[in-house]
């Protein structure tokens, strides 16, 4: 099965479920710096660590407040992935979008940055 190539996304980027081609929301894709994908993954496999940690003090019954403290910690973990990749997506896939997209890929971008914004409020 061969994958087909599709605009602003890379023949490594374009990914195949069940014989049809993935389309990114909105349509493009932009690889993640690689030094902060690298770090990105080993921050998300700690908070694996950390998660299950919790399900075991769970299951150990151990002292809630202690069980909060872990919870509060994997927030603040996730919090900074969060971060990090908002901070990646404006420096590359909005940057692209506002030097070399249409007026209406920068508008895409735009309210793709306000959801996002508005979700974390919730």
């Amino acid at each position: 099965m061969g994958v087909a190539l599709m605009v602003g996304v890379s023949a490594a980027a374009a990914i195949v479920f069940h014989g049809l081609p993935f389309i990114p929301y909105r349509g493009t894709v932009q690889a993640m710096d690689a030094k902060l994908k690298k770090s990105q993954l080993a921050r998300l496999s700690r908070i694996e660590g950390q998660v299950r940690g919790i399900a075991r003090m769970i299951e150990e019954e151990r002292y809630c407040i202690d069980v909060l403290t872990q919870v509060r910690a994997v927030r603040a973990a996730l919090n900074k992935v969060e971060q990090e990749t908002l901070a990646d997506h404006l420096q590359h896939c909005v940057a692209h979008a506002f030097h070399a997209g249409s007026e209406k890929d920068r508008m895409n971008k735009i309210e793709e940055i306000l959801e996002v914004l508005d979700s974390r409020r919730r």
